[in-house]
């Protein structure tokens, strides 16, 4: 697809979005949950009440900022998804909006369309087998505890951490998710991430600072690595160095959700395999935009609207229409985003 023809389908879907969606899909209870009934809503702020989560859980979550759900996807989902992003590495499909990224270790000269040279993709929104993740009903049944019932897919991501070339470049800076994201509020938004194979600090298992995602929204920029560093791989300029780690160990399958206040990273794989994960941030509908200009958000959105403008041909587009056009509805009605 020509830059033209690629300008005039963002504009056309841009126009059209508010009418698109994946579906409705209705979250189902799970089973033997706890009681809530002796514990006032009022006293949590970043769940809700519907009797998916157990106390325990939610109580974890709100001191935690996380919540790892065991065995939560089915291994044959999981294979579909990795035939699929076979399909995209090696060029078979290539769906619009798409973000293909390489590791950066990785020169443009050795680049052959294959598994070994992608680090990630994005923005796989146009792409019905992958974004079906978005769409199930045990992901969306969780999610719905955090965001409420109208729910909006916004950012997703194909993770396939490469081994480690030296340098130490398949480390990913601690960071905040909300560093990216020009909506709010921020306790209406959460991630699933789901570990598609065995994950361990031998290959880069996430790592968390447990209890983060209560302070602020901290300023971000590129980490002076010796080996360089990703596009995009902003990290937290100063935190407390003292915060304790968890490194959450994941077997295939096991989801994370967490804040997009949550510090979290990921470290560099020293393996000779490729660590596999799928994710969405989702949202509640009712969110809305904000201007991020004179914010420490400030630097992320001349980096993003430089990159879309080059991608697209725009001469003008802002950071709003950027995350309209990646955002989709997966339940209930689309609001706000």
């Amino acid at each position: 697809m020509d830059r033209d023809r690629a300008s005039a389908r963002l504009r056309v879907l841009l126009r059209h979005l508010s009418c698109r969606s994946a579906g409705t899909v209705i979250a189902r209870h799970t089973s033997g949950v706890g009681s809530l009934a002796s514990f006032h809503p009022q006293q949590f702020q970043y769940t809700r009440e519907n009797n998916v989560l157990s106390l325990e859980q939610r109580k974890f979550y709100e001191e935690n900022g996380f919540l790892v759900i065991k065995n939560l996807v089915s291994d044959a989902d999981i294979q579909r998804f990795r035939n699929e992003f076979e399909r995209i590495c090696r060029e078979e499909v290539k769906p619009f909006g798409l973000s293909v990224m390489r590791d950066v270790t990785i020169p443009k000269s050795e680049y052959v369309p294959s598994e070994k040279v992608v680090s990630k993709v994005q923005d796989f929104q146009e792409d019905e087998e992958l974004f079906r993740y978005c769409t199930l009903p045990e992901i969306l049944k969780y999610v719905e505890c955090f965001t409420g019932p109208n729910i909006m897919a916004m950012h997703t991501m194909l993770i396939n951490k490469p081994p480690d070339s030296g340098k130490k470049t398949s480390r990913h800076p601690l960071h905040q998710d909300l560093h990216y994201f020009p909506f709010r509020p921020s306790n209406s938004i959460v991630c699933a991430w789901t570990a598609m194979e065995d994950i361990d600090r031998n290959n880069g298992c996430l790592v968390v600072l447990p209890g983060t995602h209560k302070g602020p929204l901290k300023p971000h920029d590129y980490p002076q690595w010796e080996g360089g560093v990703n596009i995009m791989f902003h990290g937290i300029q100063d935190y407390d160095k003292n915060n304790g780690r968890v490194h959450l160990v994941m077997e295939k399958g096991d989801t994370v959700f967490f804040h997009p206040l949550l510090i979290h990273g990921s470290g560099r794989n020293k393996t000779q395999g490729f660590r596999k994960a799928i994710s969405c941030h989702f949202a509640d509908a009712n969110c809305h935009y904000i201007d991020v200009e004179g914010t420490s958000q400030e630097n992320i959105e001349k980096e993003v609207v430089s990159v879309a403008k080059k991608k697209y041909g725009f001469k003008e587009i802002t950071l709003k229409d950027v995350w309209t056009f990646r955002g989709r509805v997966v339940k209930g009605q689309r609001i706000n985003l």
